[in-house]
């Protein structure tokens, strides 16, 4: 994608963006696989990235079968989640509140559009103490189509007040970068649990590796 000068907004993904949840999900996915012999959970959950519990839930049924007791799975892959990552504990990714503060202080409005439920949303971000960041939330449970369906972030922008042309995205998964890609955002590509491949390649205007970089990337050759 042609590189553009100019921006007025910034919409983040959440998991594997700004917290390492990506990767804290799948370890409990992998000893739930370990204790009930699921195969090739990996690659399932994978699949999965960047879609919404609905979305999640209708993937792993096409992949094991309508008999999968999912359900039972996710709940308690879910609690195990939660005991351990709950009350601020969820690992932050390096350059989140310097990207953050960079951006607030430029003037730049700041979005997040994460496949997340909201309620889980806001007890993160209040619990990483990054909350007061964000000008408005867009999540999961808000949007008709999850990602790769563009409407979350063009929700987004619409609530920021900003064209999708003057917004840039930054994404981790595949569906995000998707999502923002069709919506006519301009993506920046964080790979995280998966390596940008030629469609990230050439549907992202960057991939980048890591937060640090992307504010030097903003910095640069008069993106203001």
């Amino acid at each position: 994608m042609e590189k553009k000068t100019g921006y007025d907004a910034v919409v983040f993904d959440m998991d594997g963006v700004i917290f390492d949840s990506e990767r804290a999900v799948m370890q409990c996915w992998k000893e739930l696989a370990d204790k009930y012999q699921i195969p090739d959970i990996e690659k399932a959950v994978l699949s999965c990235t960047g879609t919404t519990m609905k979305r999640t839930r209708e993937i792993m049924l096409e992949i094991y079968g309508e008999d999968f007791p999912y359900d039972v799975y996710a709940k308690e892959s879910s609690a195990i989640y939660h005991s351990r990552y709950d009350g601020g504990r969820l690992p932050m990714k390096l350059g989140v509140v310097e990207l953050l503060t960079f951006l607030k202080e430029g003037g730049k409005k700041i979005a997040l559009a994460s496949s997340t439920r909201r309620q889980t949303v806001t007890n993160q971000l209040k619990d990483a103490g990054i909350l007061n960041f964000f000008d408005k939330m867009i999540c999961g449970d808000m949007v008709e189509h999850s990602k790769p369906a563009p409407d979350i972030f063009l929700k987004a922008c619409a609530e920021l007040g900003v064209a999708p042309e003057r917004a840039y995205a930054i994404e981790d998964s595949y569906n995000g970068i998707r999502a923002a890609h069709a919506g006519h955002l301009h993506p920046i590509m964080v790979p995280d649990l998966l390596p940008a491949n030629e469609e990230m390649q050439e549907k992202a205007e960057v991939v980048l590796p890591d937060l640090f970089e992307v504010i030097a990337y903003l910095k640069g050759e008069g993106a203001c």
